[in-house]
C-alpha cells in the first residue's frame, strides 16, 4: 500500500473536510440547517496522532460551521471557507516551522491536488476522485467519512512516520 511514499518524519496532518470526515453527503433539515455524518474511528485515529505530538489542520472550502464543530470536537486547528488552500496551507507551514516534506495531506477532490502535489505524503480516502488518486502515493481502502483517517492514522503509527511514544 504505501509503495513509494515519503519515509521523512511526518510532523503535521492536514485534512479536506467534505468527502474525507464525511462520506460527501450533506443532510438538510426544513430550517437549513446542515448536518453531516463523521466517523467516530477516525476520531479516536486523530486523538493518537495529537498524543504523539503531531499538528493538525483541517483545511476546507465548505463555510458551513460544521466544520469548525468537529475541528473543536476532535481538537484540530480549523481553517474553512479558504478558496484558495494552498497559500493559505503554505503560510501556515511556515508559522509552524514544518518543510514541505513533514506534512501529510488527505484530499479527496480537485480543489485539493495543488496540496497534494506540494505536500511529502499525499492520501486519497477511496472514494476520492480518479484525478485525485492518481497523484496521492497512497490510496486507501476505506472511503471518507466511513474510516478513511482512522485508516490513515493507523499506518501513519504502524509504518513509524510519526513519534512512536505518545507525548
Amino acid at each position: 500500500m504505501w509503495g513509494a511514499a515519503a519515509r521523512a518524519q511526518i510532523k503535521a496532518l492536514v485534512t479536506d473536510f467534505d468527502g474525507v470526515h464525511t462520506d460527501n453527503s450533506v443532510f438538510l433539515d426544513m430550517d437549513g440547517r446542515e448536518f453531516v455524518r463523521c466517523s467516530r474511528a477516525d476520531g479516536m485515529g486523530i486523538e493518537m496522532l495529537r498524543r504523539r505530538g503531531l499538528k493538525l489542520l483541517i483545511l476546507s472550502r465548505e463555510s458551513d460551521g460544521v466544520v469548525a464543530a468537529r475541528a473543536r470536537k476532535l481538537q484540530m486547528e480549523c481553517a474553512h471557507d479558504v478558496k484558495d488552500k494552498l497559500p493559505f496551507l503554505d503560510a501556515w507551514r511556515q508559522r509552524n516551522g514544518l518543510s514541505w516534506q513533514e506534512l501529510a495531506y488527505i484530499g479527496d477532490d480537485i480543489n485539493d491536488l495543488e496540496c497534494l502535489e506540494a505536500c511529502g505524503l499525499s492520501v486519497a480516502p477511496g472514494n476520492a476522485r480518479a484525478e485525485v488518486k492518481e497523484v496521492c502515493q497512497i490510496v486507501l481502502k476505506c472511503s471518507g467519512g466511513d474510516g478513511a483517517l482512522r485508516e490513515l492514522c493507523d499506518h501513519l503509527i504502524d509504518s513509524a512516520l510519526v513519534p512512536d511514544v505518545p507525548v
